[in-house]
């Protein structure tokens, strides 16, 4: 079976068992969880929660104003414990973490965003696990997610991962609030999200976290709609993580509403007009609509336009027809300087690089 790309969301409640301390029993039970399916040949990533819980704890739960400043340095306290036990407790397990630490304005801005997918598939390429949480200690509330739920969704379209897993500590989203009404049943899956179903989604349960039910459901809608299939369960299931990679039966699932590829083909067809043209020679037409390969610097001969890296672009033949349609990897002014050469010189012509393909064959499209 082909590895998957899964990220897995744990919430506060989950990592500190509706405590005010972080349960590190369980934290190591859901790395062994983790672990098994690295080993499997899956590319898994953790987006955590619980740094100010963290920061809380290491301080001595000192009695704090609930002042934004306050709330960063507990943030930046309670990070470093958190990598930390992440670290730790992965490398029981012979396996490396690397952290990232996002706020909106770098998944809003196309050149971070970029950069942080690339740092992102970069370990997933080493088999380094990413661990991911909102940077608290710098963001205000004008630059921030605001929770992990929405973190994690972005986070899994960044990998353009298969699955989603927001682990919390309710068995998933019901048809009443089961907290008050025993009559309340799980719903197993979702096809379509409305007003009725957001009716549903009350609040956090524990008061620890940011998220309750109502976000998982937008980080849900935000996830299957780019290609993700999505999962709220419970962590205090045997094995959770493992079945639910499986595609058991457990808590409430999404299915995606696309392949993620098809999903992004979608948009680079319907989304921004393109910012310019990339006219290619007879061997790049033929390796791109013949061979199904990706578009080198090699073919390139000649650049139109100015266009940063990561919009959109057309491919134009040696008869001046546009035959497809991508995303490129880098802005106009470096193609000018690499067009015609081997993929091996960019990096000594540039003095860096951002891979060895002008546009990725998943990034391009054909007409």
């Amino acid at each position: 079976m082909k590895g998957k790309t899964i990220v897995v969301k744990l919430g506060t409640s989950v990592l500190t068992g509706g405590t005010r301390h972080l349960d590190k029993a369980h934290m190591v039970e859901l790395v062994r969880q983790c672990a098994s399916l690295h080993r499997a040949g899956h590319r898994i990533i953790v987006v955590t929660s619980a740094a100010i819980a963290a920061g809380r704890e290491h301080l001595g739960f000192p009695e704090l104003a609930g002042t934004m400043a306050n709330k960063q340095m507990l943030a930046a306290v309670g990070q470093t414990q958190l990598i930390q036990t992440w670290q730790s407790l992965f490398n029981i397990y012979g396996l490396h973490v690397g952290q990232l630490l996002l706020t909106r304005a770098d998944l809003e801005d196309r050149e971070r965003y970029l950069n942080a997918r690339d740092s992102l598939r970069a370990l997933l390429d080493h088999r380094i696990i990413p661990v991911i949480n909102e940077n608290d200690a710098v963001a205000t509330n004008e630059i921030k997610v605001g929770d992990n739920d929405n973190l994690s969704a972005r986070a899994a379209i960044l990998a353009e991962a298969d699955l989603l897993i927001l682990l919390t500590d309710q068995r998933g989203l019901f048809t009443a609030d089961p907290r008050n009404n025993p009559d309340a049943q799980l719903i197993e899956e979702v096809q379509t999200i409305d007003d009725t179903l957001r009716k549903l989604a009350g609040g956090s349960v524990s008061g620890l976290g940011t998220g309750g039910m109502a976000t998982k459901l937008q980080a849900a809608d935000v996830a299957r709609r780019a290609g993700v299939d999505v999962v709220i369960a419970t962590g205090q299931i045997p094995e959770v993580i493992g079945r639910l990679a499986a595609g058991d039966r457990v808590g409430t699932r999404f299915p995606a509403l696309a392949t993620p590829l098809e999903s992004r083909k979608r948009w680079i067809l319907a989304g921004p007009p393109p910012h310019g043209e990339i006219h290619v020679d007879a061997g790049a037409v033929s390796a791109v609509m013949a061979k199904g390969s990706s578009l080198l610097p090699k073919g390139i001969v000649r650049v139109e336009g100015r266009f940063r890296r990561g919009e959109a672009v057309r491919i134009v033949n040696p008869e001046g027809r546009e035959l497809a349609r991508g995303i490129c990897r880098y802005d106009a002014q470096d193609l000018e300087r690499i067009k015609g050469q081997h993929s091996d010189q960019i990096e000594t012509l540039l003095g860096y690089g951002y891979g060895s393909v002008a546009i990725h064959r998943d990034d391009l499209v054909l007409l």
